[in-house]
């Protein structure tokens, strides 16, 4: 028996045609759906990238008890059991973040693996002079990474020199090395269709429009400030990477035509969260709650064991049951710590009555397919959060010796095998306090756009919430930070929807478009360190923003706009003062 896991970053579930979408350019993933099982109630877990491989090599659920990290020592990885089971494990990727801090111990679970350089600001390669960037550009967030892309792209100018395009080429390489052998896993993992959108003509070519502005299709993740303009042509280079990918989709589907690998091998084809293209006002990910275009996933699978092509799956299913569906795949037992069960690609049987997701600080959220209840903390500060770890980096540092000052050794949870882990207190750079807390109805609400107030089901999706929480071993601070009972039953004391109503409301207004109001000398788009050097204007932002006007942070954000700020932060500039600030500006 043989497996393939094709795996994308970032796919939007809502752009292929599977899923209903008629206007992108995806035929290889229709025709994946014609040769395998769709699985329609497919979502999330932990976000974003590493804590979702996290739970992928696990079957648990990461987000609760730490943020962004590499592996732990008492973790359970799915290649390295199937690879201690005989079963040859190969990765091939082009995802920067398994060879940074806070990735480092994915890749070593697999018995042999490749990588391939230049995604996102990737520390490839070196030019100490300034490389050519656009004379304008969307973007305005632009750190050593951005710099260091536009480095990148110099040398993928051509789609056979594309990271994505040389990550598929290893992957067909092994396959069609070993297509004869039994008892293989091969992941073929690309970055995309992930930010920055960076594909070739011919793929934007299939997405004609009339588009003279600056440059973008790398969006920073706020609340949209952009022209329609701008906005639709970031989702059309969104459109031609996501068409790029169907290619190299294609091209696995052709070679396991060609070696008729369909008799004996298993492919699942999957990602790890979605993006949000402007959708309710949002660019990205991680700052926002996490509504569905972020965590309702496109899955596809096929099991050479059954004859279920062509057909859908309603049952709700995770990314914590990708790892158990390898391991019942290949006859190895399942640790009792993976809490995710083998998808039911065979028949439509129920795996779950509810599915737990969120990020580490942020909403803890449930759905029961038809409802989803996002819980913020009850209070301002998102108090307390802590870290639960023995491997402690981030992203791309490790953890300062600020944050390990004050470090106490935590009792086992248990799923870490009797060993205590490290607790420092965390930190996040987003605050979902002011969203407030969520109920959705997905049968009369789809697009999430119109939050409820229902005692009845916010008490029943609490109390799932409740023992999805304790089933993972959720610390105690998680229960304290959201206004939930670590024992006990949940009761109307612990409803939050209607208390925090106010906050909510202010929190999904759209932010007001620069180019509504009046030009005048100063607008919502001249930098707030231009504003700083006019007195006049200086006594605008005193009366509406005084703490910006003495922030300490003006070094970083002197040449961003106010538009851009209120972007940034979420709401935590109301709609109402910036229309203030914009008029006032304006009459100076």
């Amino acid at each position: 028996m043989k497996a393939i896991m094709v795996m994308f970053d970032s796919l939007n579930r809502h752009m292929l045609p599977p899923y209903g979408c008629d206007w992108t350019h995806a035929p290889n993933f229709a025709r994946l759906a014609e040769r395998s099982v769709t699985f329609d109630n497919c979502y999330a877990g932990s976000m974003p990238c590493m804590p979702a491989r996290r739970e992928i090599h696990t079957g648990r659920h990461n987000f609760l008890h730490r943020g962004w990290g590499p592996l732990e020592p008492f973790d359970d990885s799915l290649p390295e059991l199937l690879k201690l089971a005989g079963v040859h494990t190969h990765l091939a990727s082009d995802h920067p973040h398994y060879w940074e801090d806070g990735g480092a111990t994915y890749h070593g679970r697999y018995s042999t693996w490749e990588f391939f350089r230049g995604q996102e600001g990737d520390p490839w390669k070196g030019h100490v002079a300034d490389p050519p960037t656009p004379k304008e550009d969307v973007k305005e967030l632009r750190p050593a990474i951005y710099r260091q892309d536009w480095v990148n792209r110099l040398y993928m100018q051509t789609e056979d020199r594309h990271s994505q395009t040389l990550t598929f080429d290893a992957g067909l390489e092994f396959i069609r090395t070993n297509h004869e052998q039994d008892r293989w896993f091969v992941q073929i993992e690309t970055f995309d269709p992930h930010e920055p959108f960076f594909s070739h003509q011919q793929y934007k070519d299939l997405y004609p429009h009339d588009y003279d502005g600056p440059h973008f299709d790398w969006p920073d993740y706020r609340q949209v400030t952009e022209t329609d303009s701008q906005v639709e042509h970031a989702r059309l280079e969104y459109a031609a990477l996501l068409s790029m990918c169907d290619r190299s989709l294609g091209r696995v589907l052709d070679t396991m035509d060609e070696l008729d690998l369909w008799q004996d091998t298993l492919l699942i084809v999957c990602t790890d969260h979605g993006l949000l293209l402007g959708e309710k006002s949002w660019w990205g990910k991680s700052v926002q709650p996490w509504y569905n275009e972020l965590v309702h996933l496109p899955l596809f699978v096929r099991d050479p064991r059954t004859s279920a092509a062509g057909t859908r799956r309603e049952a709700l299913v995770q990314t914590i049951d990708l790892a158990p569906t390898l391991l019942e795949f290949f006859g190895v037992d399942r640790p009792a710590d993976m809490q995710g069960v083998a998808l039911p690609v065979a028949s439509d049987q129920p795996v779950r009555e509810a599915a737990l997701f969120g990020i580490h600080g942020g909403h803890v959220n449930v759905t029961d397919g038809r409802y989803v209840y996002m819980r913020a903390p009850v209070r301002a500060d998102n108090t307390p959060l802590y870290e639960h770890t023995l491997m402690p980096t981030h992203m791309r540092g490790r953890f300062t010796t600020d944050e390990l000052a004050d470090l106490e050794l935590a009792e086992p949870f248990t799923f870490t095998k009797g060993v205590r882990t490290l607790r420092t207190a965390s930190r996040t750079f987003f605050n979902p306090y002011r969203f407030g807390t969520l109920l959705y109805d997905l049968r009369t609400d789809p697009e999430q756009r119109s939050p409820i107030v229902d005692d009845t089901v916010e008490l029943r999706m609490a109390d799932l919430l409740v023992t999805l929480m304790r089933a993972n071993d959720a610390p105690p601070s998680q229960y304290e930070r959201l206004g939930l009972p670590a024992d006990g039953p949940v009761s109307t004391a612990h409803l939050l929807v209607r208390k925090q109503r106010h906050q909510a409301e202010q929190a999904a207004e759209p932010l007001p478009r620069p180019e509504d109001f009046t030009a005048g000398r100063f607008t919502l788009r001249t930098p707030i360190s231009a504003l700083l050097s006019d007195p006049s204007a200086v006594e605008v932002l005193r009366t509406h923003l005084p703490t910006l006007v003495h922030t300490e942070s003006l070094q970083m954000i002197g040449s961003t706009s106010l538009i851009s700020l209120a972007a940034l932060s979420g709401g935590m500039i109301p709609s109402k003062t910036l229309h203030l600030l914009a008029e006032e500006l304006a009459a100076l």
